[in-house]
Protein backbone atom coordinates (compact mmCIF):
# COMPACT_ATOMS: atom_id res chain seq x y z
CA UNK A 1 0.00 0.00 0.00
CA UNK A 2 1.44 3.06 -0.75
CA UNK A 3 1.60 6.15 1.99
CA UNK A 4 -0.94 8.67 2.21
CA UNK A 5 0.43 11.76 -0.31
CA UNK A 6 1.06 13.97 3.06
CA UNK A 7 3.13 16.23 0.72
CA UNK A 8 2.09 17.60 -2.37
CA UNK A 9 3.89 19.42 -5.13
CA UNK A 10 1.83 23.22 -6.09
CA UNK A 11 2.03 22.02 -10.23
CA UNK A 12 -0.24 18.78 -10.64
CA UNK A 13 1.99 17.87 -13.71
CA UNK A 14 4.93 17.51 -11.43
CA UNK A 15 2.75 14.79 -9.05
CA UNK A 16 1.37 13.20 -12.34
CA UNK A 17 4.67 12.68 -13.75
CA UNK A 18 6.17 11.04 -10.68
CA UNK A 19 2.93 8.96 -10.91
CA UNK A 20 3.58 8.05 -14.26
CA UNK A 21 6.80 6.89 -13.94
CA UNK A 22 6.45 4.48 -10.77
CA UNK A 23 3.49 3.25 -13.20
CA UNK A 24 5.89 2.87 -15.77
CA UNK A 25 8.06 0.52 -13.45
CA UNK A 26 5.10 -1.49 -12.19
CA UNK A 27 2.46 -1.62 -14.65
CA UNK A 28 2.81 -5.11 -16.98
CA UNK A 29 1.21 -3.61 -20.31
CA UNK A 30 0.87 -0.10 -21.54
CA UNK A 31 1.55 2.34 -18.33
CA UNK A 32 0.39 5.28 -21.10
CA UNK A 33 -3.27 3.65 -21.88
CA UNK A 34 -6.05 6.25 -20.94
CA UNK A 35 -9.44 6.24 -21.45
CA UNK A 36 -10.83 8.86 -23.49
CA UNK A 37 -14.51 10.28 -22.84
CA UNK A 38 -16.00 12.09 -25.92
CA UNK A 39 -19.27 13.63 -26.93
CA UNK A 40 -21.06 14.54 -29.68
CA UNK A 41 -23.09 17.92 -30.17
CA UNK A 42 -26.06 15.77 -28.51
CA UNK A 43 -24.37 15.44 -25.55
CA UNK A 44 -24.19 11.76 -26.14
CA UNK A 45 -20.49 10.10 -24.46
CA UNK A 46 -18.79 7.38 -25.70
CA UNK A 47 -15.32 6.29 -24.14
CA UNK A 48 -12.55 4.29 -25.84
CA UNK A 49 -8.71 3.75 -24.50
CA UNK A 50 -6.13 5.76 -26.35
CA UNK A 51 -2.21 5.76 -25.28
CA UNK A 52 -0.35 8.87 -24.44
CA UNK A 53 2.24 9.78 -26.83
CA UNK A 54 3.19 13.31 -24.91
CA UNK A 55 2.76 15.27 -21.36
CA UNK A 56 4.14 18.75 -20.71
CA UNK A 57 2.67 21.92 -19.31
CA UNK A 58 0.41 22.50 -22.33
CA UNK A 59 -1.04 19.22 -21.98
CA UNK A 60 -1.96 15.62 -22.63
CA UNK A 61 -1.44 13.98 -26.30
CA UNK A 62 -2.46 11.30 -28.33
CA UNK A 63 -2.64 10.56 -31.99
CA UNK A 64 -5.41 9.25 -33.68
CA UNK A 65 -7.92 9.34 -37.57
CA UNK A 66 -9.39 12.71 -37.52
CA UNK A 67 -12.30 11.45 -39.12
CA UNK A 68 -13.05 8.52 -36.34
CA UNK A 69 -15.98 8.85 -34.74
CA UNK A 70 -13.74 10.58 -31.92
CA UNK A 71 -12.57 12.85 -34.38
CA UNK A 72 -15.95 13.99 -35.79
CA UNK A 73 -17.01 14.39 -31.94
CA UNK A 74 -13.88 16.11 -31.20
CA UNK A 75 -14.99 18.35 -33.76
CA UNK A 76 -18.51 19.34 -32.92
CA UNK A 77 -17.70 19.05 -29.03
CA UNK A 78 -14.25 20.17 -27.99
CA UNK A 79 -13.72 19.00 -24.91
CA UNK A 80 -12.84 15.54 -23.47
CA UNK A 81 -12.08 13.72 -19.94
CA UNK A 82 -9.21 11.57 -19.08
CA UNK A 83 -8.80 8.82 -16.83
CA UNK A 84 -5.73 6.89 -16.19
CA UNK A 85 -5.95 3.87 -13.73
CA UNK A 86 -2.92 2.01 -12.58
CA UNK A 87 -4.46 -1.08 -10.60
CA UNK A 88 -1.07 -2.49 -9.69
CA UNK A 89 -0.66 1.03 -7.73
CA UNK A 90 -4.33 1.25 -7.03
CA UNK A 91 -4.40 5.04 -8.22
CA UNK A 92 -6.84 6.66 -10.61
CA UNK A 93 -5.83 10.14 -12.38
CA UNK A 94 -8.83 11.93 -13.76
CA UNK A 95 -8.48 15.06 -16.23
CA UNK A 96 -11.13 17.46 -17.97
CA UNK A 97 -10.16 19.69 -20.13
CA UNK A 98 -10.90 21.48 -23.53
CA UNK A 99 -9.33 20.14 -26.70
CA UNK A 100 -7.45 21.29 -29.61
CA UNK A 101 -5.05 20.34 -32.34
CA UNK A 102 -1.54 20.04 -32.31
CA UNK A 103 0.46 21.28 -35.00
CA UNK A 104 1.05 19.61 -38.14
CA UNK A 105 5.10 20.33 -37.66
CA UNK A 106 4.01 17.92 -34.15
CA UNK A 107 1.95 15.61 -35.90
CA UNK A 108 4.84 14.82 -38.99
CA UNK A 109 7.43 14.59 -36.00
CA UNK A 110 5.51 12.49 -34.34
CA UNK A 111 4.52 9.92 -37.30
CA UNK A 112 7.96 10.04 -38.66
CA UNK A 113 8.69 7.51 -35.77
CA UNK A 114 5.92 5.51 -35.76
CA UNK A 115 6.49 1.64 -37.26
CA UNK A 116 6.71 1.57 -41.07
CA UNK A 117 3.56 -0.99 -40.44
CA UNK A 118 1.29 1.41 -37.80
CA UNK A 119 2.30 4.08 -41.49
CA UNK A 120 1.36 1.98 -43.67
CA UNK A 121 -1.93 0.86 -40.91
CA UNK A 122 -3.13 5.02 -41.08
CA UNK A 123 -3.75 5.08 -44.13
CA UNK A 124 -5.07 1.56 -45.18
CA UNK A 125 -7.37 1.55 -42.32
CA UNK A 126 -10.93 3.54 -42.51
CA UNK A 127 -11.37 4.02 -39.06
CA UNK A 128 -14.83 3.70 -37.72
CA UNK A 129 -16.63 2.77 -40.64
CA UNK A 130 -18.32 -0.23 -42.05
CA UNK A 131 -15.62 -3.33 -42.77
CA UNK A 132 -17.32 -6.18 -45.12
CA UNK A 133 -14.57 -8.48 -43.67
CA UNK A 134 -11.26 -8.90 -42.89
CA UNK A 135 -9.35 -9.55 -46.48
CA UNK A 136 -10.82 -6.41 -47.58
CA UNK A 137 -8.61 -4.22 -44.97
CA UNK A 138 -5.71 -7.00 -45.69
CA UNK A 139 -6.04 -5.85 -49.20
CA UNK A 140 -5.62 -2.36 -48.38
CA UNK A 141 -2.72 -2.83 -46.29
CA UNK A 142 -1.04 -4.48 -49.17
CA UNK A 143 -1.76 -1.97 -51.46
CA UNK A 144 -0.56 0.99 -49.82
CA UNK A 145 2.50 -1.50 -48.90
CA UNK A 146 3.36 -1.82 -52.97
CA UNK A 147 2.53 2.44 -53.13
CA UNK A 148 5.19 3.02 -50.88
CA UNK A 149 7.79 0.47 -51.03
CA UNK A 150 11.42 1.77 -51.29
CA UNK A 151 10.44 5.10 -49.75
CA UNK A 152 9.02 7.27 -46.63
CA UNK A 153 5.79 6.49 -45.58
CA UNK A 154 4.12 10.53 -45.51
CA UNK A 155 1.70 11.23 -42.87
CA UNK A 156 -1.89 11.03 -44.48
CA UNK A 157 -4.20 14.44 -44.36
CA UNK A 158 -6.35 12.67 -41.87
CA UNK A 159 -4.33 11.43 -38.94
CA UNK A 160 -2.90 13.72 -36.44
CA UNK A 161 -2.94 14.58 -32.96
CA UNK A 162 -5.33 16.14 -30.11
CA UNK A 163 -3.79 17.91 -26.72
CA UNK A 164 -6.58 18.14 -23.83
CA UNK A 165 -5.60 21.20 -21.55
CA UNK A 166 -6.82 20.42 -18.28
CA UNK A 167 -9.08 22.91 -16.12
CA UNK A 168 -9.02 20.10 -13.64
CA UNK A 169 -7.10 17.52 -12.60
CA UNK A 170 -7.72 15.10 -10.06
CA UNK A 171 -6.02 12.53 -8.53
CA UNK A 172 -7.13 9.07 -6.56
CA UNK A 173 -5.28 6.92 -4.42
CA UNK A 174 -6.93 3.99 -3.13
CA UNK A 175 -7.34 3.72 0.80
CA UNK A 176 -8.47 1.10 2.97
CA UNK A 177 -12.46 0.77 4.09
CA UNK A 178 -13.16 3.20 0.84
CA UNK A 179 -11.76 5.66 2.72
CA UNK A 180 -10.05 6.77 -0.40
CA UNK A 181 -7.51 10.24 -1.00
CA UNK A 182 -8.71 12.67 -3.70
CA UNK A 183 -6.81 15.65 -4.49
CA UNK A 184 -8.19 18.46 -6.83
CA UNK A 185 -6.18 20.58 -8.96
CA UNK A 186 -8.27 23.08 -10.22
CA UNK A 187 -6.60 25.76 -12.62
CA UNK A 188 -6.43 29.23 -11.71
CA UNK A 189 -5.44 31.59 -14.75
CA UNK A 190 -1.76 30.87 -15.12
CA UNK A 191 -1.25 28.49 -12.19
CA UNK A 192 -3.53 25.98 -9.92
CA UNK A 193 -5.81 25.79 -6.44
CA UNK A 194 -5.55 22.21 -4.52
CA UNK A 195 -8.41 21.39 -2.81
CA UNK A 196 -9.33 17.61 -1.09
CA UNK A 197 -12.75 15.68 -1.82
CA UNK A 198 -14.28 13.11 0.28
CA UNK A 199 -14.44 9.89 -0.70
Amino acid sequence: MKPAMTTLPDDPFELFGRWFQEASASELNDPNAMSLATADAAGRPSVRIVLLKDVDPRGFTFYTNTLSRKGRELAANPHAHLNFHWKSLRRQVRIDGAVEPVTPAEADDYFAVRPRASQIGAWASIQSQPLGDRATLEGRVAEFTAKYEGGDVPRPPHWSGYRVVPSRIEFWQDRANRLHERYIFDRDGSGWVRSMQYP
